[in-house]
């Protein structure tokens, strides 16, 4: 795989005319601000993003600000986007940067690359795109950009193709306009050079694009080898209510699945209802009014979840402070909550009443 002369340039005189340049995170272009955006734009398309971005920066406008805030109220403006490591590592990294850089991003890329939860393609949008270093990156639009321009033979996401596609984005990567180019080849990736339907015609890389000259360009990037199905979970999750109509939360622990945020407890399809928050409560069971049952799916395994409302009478026991707490349902949905949860307490509930 060769680089090919003039790439850049015909990049930059497209994004020139036809590139995005009125998103939210393209004004004042920090590099907090760019960080935040290249966080939430991992695995998230650019219309979702929009309104969570504009809210997160009303709320945290500084890294400063991101630093003091509790994780808490920082996962409850995550809630809905998934992949809540982001926001947790996020706040870790603002916390490091108030704490031992003064407030500001490192000036290297293996320095930006130490902050918790970013990697090298992220550090290099971050400085290119707000300090206009000539460092390039490679995430999934570049690669499939690239995969497709050069008509790579081999799935990308093995570790020599990889390095290869590496050393071909460091070659295109100009000297000027760095922080253009890198938003010029984010902007070909998702408008032009979809993965189903690309529009090779309106492509500034046509006239030397390998893959627009075979039958079907879509065949690249070469696609992962198929994995076994995913594995099938079952859970119940419990709303449990008193007499005030308040609801019972758990906070769930900071590693693994939904970490540090609040959720329904749960417990196996095959237990019983009554006997378990009996039993954990040391309280009786009023009613049990079955809700919905539904799929959540992840990227590993899928969870079908059976939800319940559960009605408490006065609970005797003593529960962990730290772990459980009673919530009204307007403050519940205030706080960061894993996408299931929502919709059993928004959709759930509402039914009922």
């Amino acid at each position: 795989m060769q680089p090919v002369e003039h790439f850049a340039p015909r990049v930059l005189a497209w994004f020139d005319e036809h590139g995005r340049k009125n998103l939210p995170w393209q004004e004042n272009k920090t590099p907090y601000r760019v960080w935040i955006s290249e966080i939430m734009l991992q695995q998230t398309q650019v219309t979702t993003v929009i309104p969570y971005y504009q809210k997160f920066m009303t709320s945290f406008p500084t890294v400063e600000a991101l630093a003091a805030a509790e994780q808490d109220e920082v996962l409850a403006h995550w809630s809905g986007l998934g992949y809540y490591a982001r926001a947790r590592n996020m706040h870790k990294a603002a916390k490091r940067l108030v704490d031992e850089f003064d407030s500001e991003f490192p000036q290297s890329l293996e320095g930006v690359c130490e902050l918790p939860g970013i990697g090298r393609s992220t550090a290099a949008a971050i400085l290119s795109i707000s300090r206009g270093v000539s460092t390039a990156i490679l995430d999934g639009n570049v690669k499939r950009v690239l995969a497709r321009f050069h008509a790579v033979s081999s799935w990308p996401g093995e570790k020599k193709t990889e390095q290869a596609m590496w050393r071909l984005a460091d070659a295109y990567m100009p000297s000027q306009r760095c922080g253009d180019y890198t938003q010029a080849m984010m902007d070909l990736g998702a408008t032009l050079c979809t993965r189903s339907k690309p529009q090779c015609l309106l492509c500034p890389l046509e006239i030397d694009c390998q893959a627009s000259k075979k039958p079907d360009p879509t065949q690249f990037p070469i696609r992962k080898p198929k994995k076994a199905p995913k594995p099938e979970k079952q859970t119940q999750m419990l709303v449990l209510t008193d007499d005030e109509q308040q609801i019972l939360l758990e906070k769930r622990p900071s590693s693994g699945i939904w970490g540090g945020l609040w959720s329904l407890p749960e417990l196996a399809v095959e237990e019983s209802i009554v006997l378990h928050a009996e039993q954990r409560f040391a309280t009786n069971v009023l009613s049990v009014t079955p809700l919905s049952s539904f799929r959540h799916t992840f990227s590993h395994y899928h969870l079908d979840i059976v939800a319940s409302q559960v009605k408490l009478a006065a609970i005797k026991g003593v529960m962990e402070a730290n772990k459980y707490q009673w919530f009204s349902l307007s403050d519940a949905l205030a706080l960061g909550l894993p996408t299931p949860v929502r919709r059993i307490l928004e959709q759930d509930l509402n039914e009922l009443s």
